[in-house]
Order: C-alpha cells, then structure tokens, then sequence
C-alpha cells in the first residue's frame, strides 16, 4: 500500500511540474523588438539589487587579455519597476544577430522568457534578431531549403573517425549534376557546430541561393580540433567542457591532413573533384587552416577566404614541415593559380597588425588578394558579413 501511495504522490508532483511548465510559461517572447527597432528587455527579479544586460548592442570596451587587446561587450543597468520587473530599452539598432544575457547581483543569468539560445565555446547565451537589410539573410524565409546532415569520416592521417557538418543545396537530392564545394572552418573554440548556430551558415546559403546571388553549393563544415573528434557532447570523450584551446591546437596535424575530409566528400557527393570548384574560408583559427591548408596543397583550391585570420605559426608537429619556407610555397601557390584571395577583417581586431603584416608580405611577393576592413573587432557580426559577401563571388565561371 506503502508503495502506491508514494507512487501516487511522485505521480501528482510530476504532473504539477509538468503543469508549471505547460501553463506558466510566460505569454510573450522577450525581448521585444519595437517598431522603432529599439529593444526592450525585460526581467522579473523582485529581491534584486542590481540587475544589467549586456550583448553586442552595447559599445564595446577593450580587455587585455594573452592574446592582445580584445573587444568585451558593453553592459547596461536595468530599472527596476512595478512587481520586481526591470527594464532596458536599447536605442535604435542595426539589423543583425544579437547576442545577450543578463548578469543579476553579479551572477550570469540566461533570459527564462527567451526559448533560444546558442552555444559559443562554454558559454550558453539567448539571441534576438533584429529583421530588415542584412539580417534577413540569417532568417528561415519562404525560400526553398538546403540539407543538413551530421557525417562521420575516416581520417587516416589523424587515426580517428571524425565528424562534419555537410549542407547539400536545394533540389541536390533530385538531380544529378555535379556541385562545386565550400569547405568553410570554425575558429578557435568552435567544432563543426559553430558555423551552422553562430555563424547562420544554413540560412546564408538558402538565402543567397534563391536570390540568385550565389550558385548552388556543398557547404562542409569540419571539426578543426585535432584532439576531438567531434564537439562536446556529440562524441566519443561524452560530455565535457569545452574549452577555447584544445589539445594540438594549430600544430600543422589538421592541415597536413585536411585532404582526407576532401577525399571524404569527393568520394561520398556528387561534386566537381577540381581546382576551380573548391573554395576553402575560415575565421580567426579557421582563416590560420585555410592559409596554410591552401598554400601547403598549391592548385587544390581556386577561392580563398581568411577572415579575421591568425597568421603566425606555431610549433610545427605535423612531421612534414607544413609551415617550412612560407614565402617560398606562397609563391608556389601564386604561381599555380587561383582566381579570388580574400581577406577581411574588422579594424578593431586584435589581429589586425599580423594581418596588416601579412598583406605586406603577399605584396612583397606580389601576390594578388583582395582585402575588405570594416568596423568592429574579432566577432561573429563580422563573420557573417564576410561570409554573405564571399559566397557570392564563388564558383562565377
């Protein structure tokens, strides 16, 4: 009997909470974007004391950090109203992504009111986004749609089975052309997730494509970790934290071996195993890979894309010396050909003087490249920007 009532009891406060969930969940989305394309935010906590937002909306500080100046987000103080609610009405914001988060009594706090949220190394945060120009771009619109698939492949040169994120573009699984591909790394901290959450990858692409501002394309997003095999979570090591630095990171492993992931792919999709139909981009660690990546395999790809990239390189551990005579294989590189070497990057970066340095390099040589500058510093509204303005110039035969 003793059982059936414990049962009972566990049973009644299971279907309370359920109802919690079910029914107090609050009637409106917040934050809530005005007319205007102000933003106000909005957060119940009656025994506050102190109670503040901050995100990219905000103007940004600088922070010393190892690895230089880096830029922090703004943070803003909240009034406290009627009922223990408080409030923050931002000024007229740009269309884009935002990310945010409150911090109340100095304690981190996710938003409770915002479904959506995206992971950025550890560090779970909500998002909005404000509509209109360019920001329509990383919305789900009316259009037709691409595919996303998770794909585990054999790296010998690594010794483990990895996993990418793959999108096939719209009308892929219906016809029977050859596709061009973007192979388009994450930064450090990242994994073959960041490109899709943060970066909006999936809707860039749709977007663009049903615009007719860019061809049809694979997009394959790798894991640049050496020491994983796929991100936190989605792995065989389980469920960990993640970190900015993994093991190996940037050591010339993944880029001696990059060509088993397009071996992968050429093997696996209807794609054109060329020169002139690949094209490699990357930020910040990404944008490291791509430069070595592409000149260590000169001819392999005709499209090269660094934004915000690290340039310098580190201990070379791969055993066959793929950061030796940098001049020299950039000039390989020149000399086999490529049709767009792109890099961009925002004038705040911390990076901005190894980039600087770096173009002066590929003009002594005379390497030809294209350079974009632009606001802000090493963040993911600049990513997105670049990669809207790279696809469009791929694959233009």
């Amino acid at each position: 009997m003793k059982n059936y009532v414990l049962l009972f009891i566990l049973s009644v406060s299971f279907f309370a909470q359920a109802q919690d969930t079910l029914f107090g969940a609050p009637d409106e989305l917040t934050p809530k974007i005005n007319d205007d394309k102000t933003v106000t935010f909005t957060l119940r906590a009656p025994k506050a004391d102190s109670v503040q937002v901050t995100g990219a909306f905000l103007p940004f500080t600088k922070v010393k950090s190892p690895m230089g100046d880096m830029d922090k987000e703004g943070i803003a103080n909240m009034t406290k109203g009627e009922n223990g609610v408080w409030s923050y009405t931002t000024s007229v914001l740009p269309s884009d992504l935002y990310k945010y988060h409150f911090i109340v009594d100095g304690l981190r706090v996710a938003d409770p009111t915002n479904s959506f949220g995206l992971r950025d190394v550890s560090a779970i945060t909500n998002f909005f986004i404000v509509p209109g120009d360019r920001a329509d771009l990383y919305m789900v619109q009316d259009v037709p749609h691409g595919t996303l698939a998770s794909r585990w492949y054999d790296s010998p040169g690594l010794g483990i089975d990895r996993k990418l994120s793959i999108y096939t573009p719209p009308g892929y699984e219906d016809s029977k052309a050859d596709y061009p591909v973007l192979y388009l790394l994450h930064g450090a901290g990242g994994d073959e997730e960041a490109w899709l959450n943060l970066g909006r990858t999936v809707q860039i692409l749709d977007n663009l494509i049903a615009q007719g501002k860019a061809k049809p394309m694979l997009v394959v997003m790798p894991n640049g970790n050496v020491d994983q095999d796929a991100a936190p979570g989605a792995g065989s090591r389980g469920y960990y934290m993640p970190t900015f630095f993994t093991a190996e990171t940037m050591n010339g492993k993944y880029e001696a071996n990059f060509m088993d992931v397009v071996k992968f792919v050429e093997s696996n999709y209807r794609v054109k195993a060329k020169q002139a139909s690949r094209a490699i981009a990357g930020l910040s660690m990404g944008g490291y890979h791509t430069m070595h990546i592409s000149r260590f395999y000169p001819g392999t790809f005709d499209y090269v894309g660094l934004f915000s990239a690290a340039i310098n390189p580190r201990i070379d551990q791969s055993g066959v010396g793929v950061y030796d005579d940098l001049d020299g294989t950039l000039k390989t590189q020149m000399d086999k050909g490529y049709k767009l070497y792109y890099m961009a990057i925002g004038e705040t970066d911390f990076l901005y003087k190894t980039n600087e340095e770096f173009r002066a390099r590929l003009d002594k040589i005379g390497m030809p490249y294209e350079y974009v500058e632009n606001g802000d510093g090493h963040i993911w509204r600049n990513w997105r920007i670049y990669l809207s303005e790279f696809v469009p110039r791929l694959f233009q035969e």
